[in-house]
């Protein structure tokens, strides 16, 4: 049986726009210098507080649980208004009904994960959601392996779909494939610098997975 280990940030959940009017909310307090969609997805990164670090805050003057504290209750308090990607639910669908096992590994916070997902009513879909213990996003790694572990996934079965870099550096960790989706917090020719595969948008999952390149479900 195959599996998949989805993302949730930009790869199910569509909240790039709301993330980037979010950290300017922060950026304008200190003056510094706002975020469009191509200058955010060229240096969004992981752990976060280097994406923050980038875009000019300085963590001589405050300490970073203070802006990324901002950033969540921001986040937390718009975050239900943000819609799952065009395509998620029927994908989601596609995979059930081919018996894929799903699940989802992300760097939120954990109740902030499962209220998100039950939100958009896809909690049926997953065996499985994982997050972070706390809001400031540095890795996925070692919950994979929890995840890995605790439910006995097939390593050579199963692929990461995500929308970074990180996303893929997880997926070479947990010794697992992965997929990459240029429509969420990196661009695409980032995502290409990895050597993975990389697809516009979720709906070419299908197409992806009904290729010779991988084994027919």
């Amino acid at each position: 049986m195959q599996t998949i280990i989805w993302d949730w940030n930009g790869t199910l959940l569509n909240d790039l726009d709301f993330c980037i009017s979010t950290i300017n909310v922060l950026l304008k307090k200190r003056n510094l210098t706002l975020q469009n969609r191509d200058l955010y997805k060229e240096i969004f990164a992981f752990p976060v507080k280097d994406y923050y670090h980038a875009v000019g805050f300085d963590f001589e003057k405050e300490e970073f649980a203070i802006p990324a504290k901002e950033f969540i209750d921001l986040y937390d308090k718009g975050v239900e208004n943000c819609t799952l990607h065009l395509k998620a639910v029927e994908i989601l669908s596609w995979f059930k009904e081919k018996n894929t096992r799903q699940f989802v590994l992300s760097a939120m916070q954990q109740n902030m994960l499962e209220q998100t997902i039950k939100h958009n009513s896809i909690s049926g879909y997953f065996e499985g959601v994982f997050g972070l213990n706390d809001h400031f996003a540095v890795s996925k790694i070692e919950r994979g392996e929890q995840l890995i572990s605790q439910f006995r996934v097939k390593k050579d079965k199963t692929w990461i779909i995500g929308d970074t870099i990180h996303d893929f550096e997880v997926a070479e960790k947990l010794g697992v494939r992965c997929i990459l989706i240029a429509d969420g917090h990196q661009s695409e020719k980032r995502l290409k610098s990895t050597g993975a595969v990389v697809i516009s948008d979720l709906d070419e999952l299908k197409d992806l997975f009904n290729s010779q390149k991988y084994p027919s479900f």
